[in-house]
């Protein structure tokens, strides 16, 4: 039995504890929880729909009822197609986060590989994800390469 499951709505709370993890580990991020409130009932709504694109899988924390200890969410997305992707469609991993306590249990990569063959029952023709230097070998390991395409963003 897997220790791996898909998010439903009432893990609403404990998925943006645990993006606020991820958040709080980025140098000069902005580290505010305010956003919070807000933001609750999107997530609520999106893990409620289960063909709207979005996916979290998550294990729950082995010490903490009704905790999660690892989360990894990501989105399928569509793009014009392309050679070896002529459907357009790509998965974008974009919140891979464990509780400080209970690291290095492979938690992470049991999520991943949820999301991964998740993508793959949805028809993504690629996957892709921003890595910091520390998650980079866990992603290398599972077969993905660092691209030269540059990353540009605009902030409404």
């Amino acid at each position: 039995m897997s220790l791996v499951r898909r998010a439903v709505p009432e893990d609403a709370a404990e998925l943006l504890r645990l993006r606020q993890v991820l958040i709080d580990s980025m140098p000069g991020a902005d580290t505010s929880t305010g956003w919070h409130a807000e933001s609750l009932a999107t997530v609520r709504g999106r893990l409620a729909d289960p063909h709207g694109g979005f996916a979290a899988f998550v294990v729950d924390h082995p010490e903490r009822a009704g905790a999660l200890g690892a989360l990894v969410a990501g989105t399928l997305e569509y793009r014009i197609g392309r050679p070896r992707n002529p459907h357009g469609r790509i998965g974008y991993v974009f919140s891979v986060a464990t509780d400080p306590g209970v690291r290095r249990r492979g938690y992470a990569r049991a999520c991943m590989e949820a999301l991964v063959e998740w993508f793959r029952e949805e028809g993504a023709g690629q996957i892709d994800l921003t890595a910091s230097a520390e998650a980079a070998p866990l992603y290398e390991s599972m077969g993905f390469v660092r691209t030269p395409d540059p990353l540009m963003r605009l902030k409404f």
